[in-house]
């Protein structure tokens, strides 16, 4: 991979789902087998090591819960535009590619910067420097005619509720009829952040709550399914290794992680 790479201002909430995977690359049976993973950690100059604790194990389960609502859309439309909004250092188009989709990643400029170190743009991969919160890509990811699918993972959880409303509001206008996978937290789960090991290593918290996602549906969304980590799709499921299975089956009931759920919508703005 060459010379390591310095954090510098990226922050540091993204390199905690990067690390999980690879951790869980390390260990046989693999949920993800996230071996990228495994090459980024190596190459970036930073002490993953003070992350830990479970929150590390729930990336990989939120992974692999996020990976099956793509595979589904990419089930029926193998031909597809998947786009993910905040990507971070996801590895994701590596892990679905089924050599026929188009994929978008897009992220703000610092983290693409650090992102590009790793990733190159190709015929069907594009990365693209932007906010979730603005409008200019919007017609480039559109530039292929048929069936999109929208997904932010981990980041609408950082920010305030109206901004978050906003731009769900905005994507439904805009992309009418669409597959829109993320994640919501409840008020327990953002109580609990400070005891949270992994929260401990890092100074961002989050900030949306949102205890029900059907209430959501006033934004021009609605609501095909929802999960938690004690109820991934079962052709998921069938995959954790014991390890994952006892993990969910452990902490997956507990109250806080009962109030954060992985959430796919389709926007609706009628």
């Amino acid at each position: 991979m060459g010379e390591s790479v310095s954090l510098g201002a990226i922050q540091e909430t993204l390199l905690i789902p990067l690390y999980g995977r690879a951790e869980d690359a390390r260990r046989q049976p693999s949920v993800l087998n996230d071996r990228r993973a495994i090459e980024l950690v190596e190459a970036i100059d930073y002490d993953f090591t003070k992350f830990r604790g479970p929150s590390l194990s729930g990336s990989v389960l939120r992974a692999a819960i996020f990976d099956e609502y793509v595979r589904g859309f990419l089930r029926e439309h193998p031909e597809g535009t998947v786009v993910d909004l905040g990507c971070g250092l996801s590895t994701r188009f590596d892990r679905l590619d089924n050599g026929r989709l188009r994929w978008f990643d897009l992220d703000v400029e610092d983290t693409m910067a650090l992102r590009r170190r790793f990733f190159q743009d190709g015929d069907r991969y594009t990365m693209i420097s932007g906010s979730l919160f603005d409008t200019d890509w919007f017609e480039r990811v559109t530039e292929r005619p048929g069936p999109l699918f929208l997904l932010s993972e981990a980041v609408m959880l950082y920010f305030p509720a109206e901004r978050v409303h906003a731009v769900l509001r905005q994507l439904a206008t805009r992309f009418p009829d669409t597959p829109l996978a993320f994640d919501t937290g409840g008020q327990l789960m953002m109580k609990s952040q400070d005891r949270n090991p992994v929260f401990q290593a890092v100074s961002a918290r989050m900030q949306w709550i949102c205890d029900d996602p059907a209430t959501l549906e006033v934004h021009g969304l609605r609501l095909r399914e929802s999960r938690t980590f004690a109820q991934p799709q079962p052709a998921v499921a069938r995959e954790w290794p014991f390890k994952y299975r006892a993990i969910a089956k452990l902490f997956g009931w507990a109250p806080p992680v009962t109030t954060y759920k992985l959430n796919l919508f389709t926007t609706d703005p009628a």
